[in-house]
């Protein structure tokens, strides 16, 4: 059992890290990087091995859920390896967030090496509009990837959809009966301000979860859920449905009182908020300890007192982070 638990200076406990093992992806979504990215060198990356001294550490200090991120995690070579390794840490819940590409082929092995639970990222159902979303993406392999994790049986599975008016807004009702159809979990969520895009414009794209939810009960009455997943997300059942439908609403409704969350980006920094540059840096103190981790769990302890009340993201669309998502891990 761990000795310790994470505690910032607001009371609220820490236990649930989100660990980018890369900043590269096969898709250039629009919400996430610009089309022409430029991506770390190799030796600024922490090693497969270093990420797990990371995770084994923050287990150490109570950690009970770890998501694995990107870019897109599955293009990071011998991810199969770490996946195993963490999957031994006797996590309560062990996830990743991927775009599905990869799920054709990775779904089952993902699962044997001991992975819980995948969100996929899914912004429409129709072949062009996804591909103008992705910039180079196929909606035929990301379907093909959800249904190869339904048959690969992971305890849970979730889409994840960005909602952007006129984009993709009038969507929402088909994504729901998808997700009824295949009988896995939804959750809409607004798009962030972060990193300098020049695609679309951010504050006249922004949907609200609450226009989200006035779309959907206009076809089916949502009743809020119970049980909390430890996340971010507020979800909604519907009587006829074992489907959720859930909300993660940054603008306008932050979750910062219960924040239980901090990033570790695939460079090492230790992001103590989504939305603010509160940040330490693990690469160093790894690779100045590369025998014991005294100095990491010291510095990790110590950082909590770093993680801020709360974010202020606008909804004018204006950037209070300059880095892309791909670079602070979905």
């Amino acid at each position: 059992m761990p000795q310790n638990k994470l505690t910032d200076r607001f009371g609220r406990t820490v236990n649930y890290v989100r660990l980018s093992v890369t900043d590269r992806c096969d898709f250039r979504c629009v919400y996430c990087m610009a089309e022409d990215m430029t991506f770390l060198p190799r030796q600024q990356v922490l090693t497969l091995e270093e990420i797990a001294r990371v995770a084994r550490n923050f287990v150490d200090l109570g950690t009970e859920k770890i998501r694995l991120t990107g870019g897109e995690p599955l293009v990071r070579k011998d991810i199969l390896e770490l996946v195993k390794e963490i999957g031994t840490y006797g996590l309560r819940d062990f996830a990743m967030t991927t775009n599905g590409s990869q799920l054709p082929t990775m779904a089952e092995p993902l699962r044997k090496a001991g992975m819980h639970r995948l969100n996929i990222s899914l912004d429409s159902l129709d072949a062009e509009k996804f591909h103008n979303i992705t910039r180079t993406g196929k909606l035929s392999q990301v379907l093909d990837g959800i249904d190869a994790a339904r048959e690969a049986g992971f305890r849970g599975i979730k889409i994840n959809t960005v909602v952007m008016k006129g984009r993709n807004d009038e969507e929402v009702p088909e994504l729901v009966e998808f997700a009824r159809k295949k009988n896995v979990d939804i959750t809409f969520i607004e798009e962030m301000p972060l990193g300098e895009i020049s695609e679309h414009d951010r504050g006249l794209a922004l949907c609200t979860s609450e226009e989200v939810r006035d779309i959907i009960r206009k076809h089916h009455a949502l009743v809020p859920a119970t049980e909390d997943t430890g996340g971010p997300a507020r979800y909604y059942r519907m009587e006829d449905s074992k489907t959720r439908v859930g909300f993660i609403s940054p603008h306008s409704h932050n979750f910062c009182s219960t924040c239980n969350r901090v990033r570790v980006t695939v460079e090492g920094r230790l992001l103590l908020c989504l939305g603010n540059e509160h940040s330490v840096d693990l690469r160093r103190v790894l690779r100045g300890n590369p025998v014991t981790d005294d100095k990491l769990r010291e510095t990790i302890i110590n950082a909590m007192d770093l993680k801020p009340e709360r974010h202020h993201f606008s909804s004018n669309g204006d950037v209070q982070i300059l880095r892309f998502m791909n670079m602070t891990g979905g």
